[in-house]
């Protein structure tokens, strides 16, 4: 089963080309042009990588989108994708897993996102071990 992307920046350029290396490294990929359109897409499929460029419509559109995607029972992981990164006051890893920065080569980009959905596997099962571990302590005690 393919790994399913949705990729969201207002730069058609970027969008397709974006769109073009990650399906030809296996991944299925949608795209969004608009926040409004990423957030259609995110109530209407599962994705196991949301990538947003930051700037589109205002300053932080994207950062609105990855709050959505966050949001979303689906956990998926997030990437910013800016090339005017944002200062640490305004970005940390609580709104985004990860930031890529424009311009951003083919061999950097796969293995930016391989190493994001890699380690946002080990974080959810972490969170389910301890989940279960939790529950099962929960019955002992009661």
């Amino acid at each position: 089963m393919k790994r399913r992307i949705l990729v969201v920046d207002d730069d058609l350029a970027v969008l397709l080309t974006l769109k073009a290396v990650l399906e030809f490294h296996g991944f299925e990929v949608e795209t969004a042009s608009s926040t409004a359109e990423a957030f259609t897409r995110l109530e209407t499929s599962a994705y196991q990588m949301v990538i947003s460029d930051l700037r589109m419509e205002t300053e932080n559109s994207g950062m609105q989108v990855i709050a959505a995607a966050r949001r979303q029972s689906y956990d998926p992981a997030t990437a910013l994708l800016t090339a005017y990164p944002p200062s640490g006051d305004h970005w940390g890893r609580d709104q985004s897993e990860s930031l890529l920065i424009k311009p951003l080569g083919t061999k950097d980009l796969l293995r930016q996102v391989e190493a994001l959905l890699v380690q946002h596997a080990d974080a959810r099962q972490a969170r389910q071990r301890f989940a279960a571990g939790a529950e099962e302590s929960s019955r002992k005690a009661g």
